[in-house]
């Protein structure tokens, strides 16, 4: 079996220590892990015990089945929260695993009562401006005068990633006028973003997602966030290049002058976006060098002008350490996010250190 020619590495120390910078900013709020996505594509199993052994007890992931393998995995300490609720027929999965559904509507709330969940608290996420799940304010009123059982209150900042954005205010504002309502539950509002607007933003739980895993908070490189995961990919040919000759699909990039190119092993079926021409860059022999070309679904180009350290069989960096991942993301036109969980599944996982 050949070797792949890209891999993406997972530091679970840097990992470790985003959550203690995290628990440092969020006072007296518990920190949760937001596992959805495969962990945002890190790995869900290794970061769910790394996250554990750093000190986390909560953990937030999609749906009923990854809860399901978070349970057996970290025992029955762990409080494991379903973001997608209870949909019908789900009550019984969730009661059976001892996990926590996120209520997100009134037809949720009647099929987890249905499954004889009311014998157990949920979580109850309401909608304070956002407009995607949760219930309504006014229906959160009429739950809390049914008597459902409520061991934490959530809702979701729109515009968590938006230093200063009036949206923020009036989300905390709605969601102050909705605690009272459930005077025994905990309180969740921030996100990775709302974490580092302040306290008066933390409650009892923060919920911080690509902050763990190496994003900034606000869409951009933050000093307290250390780079977790790290995609390289291998040099496989290196050429001359006249002057007037073009590179790649359509033609697209044409030299003006000779130059060296390099020739990469990655593409779009790894997770590299073709949103990346014309402004994508790598990282290599210590400089940034551009991307030529359109992406390809296996390769990729690049200026190695001047570079006599390229030669194939060396490893470029696609975001990691030295290229922020937020950098990158800002070039293709997205984010953080995107990168992370559009890695591909044949590019080769390492994760350090092992444990």
């Amino acid at each position: 079996m050949s070797q792949a020619t890209s891999r993406f590495t997972v530091d679970l120390d840097a990992l470790a220590a985003n959550y203690a910078a995290l628990k440092a900013r969020a006072g007296s709020a518990e920190v949760a892990g937001m596992l959805k996505a495969n962990a945002y594509g890190l790995g869900g199993s290794h970061v769910a015990a790394a996250l554990w052994a750093a000190g986390a007890r909560s953990f937030f992931t999609a749906g009923v089945g990854g809860a399901e393998a978070l349970r057996q995995l970290l025992g029955p300490q762990a409080d494991v929260y379903v973001l997608d609720g209870c949909r019908a027929g789900d009550a019984g999965r969730l009661l059976q695993a001892g996990v926590i559904p996120v209520l997100n509507s009134l037809e949720q709330v009647e099929h987890w009562r249905a499954g004889g969940g009311d014998r157990r608290p949920a979580a109850l996420h309401v909608d304070t401006g956002m407009n995607r799940l949760g219930v309504r304010p006014e229906e959160a009123e009429t739950l809390a005068r049914s008597g459902l059982p409520v061991s934490l209150l959530m809702s979701h900042l729109a515009c968590g990633d938006v230093e200063g954005h009036s949206m923020n205010v009036l989300q905390l504002a709605a969601f102050r006028a909705v605690r009272p309502l459930f005077p025994d539950a905990r309180a969740s509002l921030a996100n990775s973003g709302g974490i580092f607007h302040g306290a008066d933003y933390a409650f009892d739980m923060v919920r911080p997602g690509v902050a763990l895993y190496g994003g900034g908070p606000w869409g951009a490189p933050h000093p307290d966030i250390r780079t977790v995961a790290t995609l390289e990919a291998e040099i496989l040919q290196v050429r001359d290049l006249p002057a007037g000759e073009s590179v790649g699909y359509a033609a697209s990039y044409r030299a003006e002058k000779a130059m060296r190119i390099g020739t990469i092993g990655v593409g779009y079926a790894d997770g590299v976006l073709r949103s990346n021409q014309p402004n994508g860059k790598i990282w290599f022999a210590g400089a940034e060098r551009a991307m030529l070309g359109r992406i390809s679904m296996d390769t990729l180009a690049v200026d190695m002008t001047g570079c006599d350290e390229a030669r194939p069989g060396r490893f470029v960096e696609l975001f990691g350490p030295n290229l922020n991942v937020d950098v990158a993301a800002s070039r293709a036109g997205t984010i953080a996010y995107e990168l992370l969980t559009s890695v591909g599944t044949r590019v080769e996982r390492v994760v350090r250190p092992t444990r």
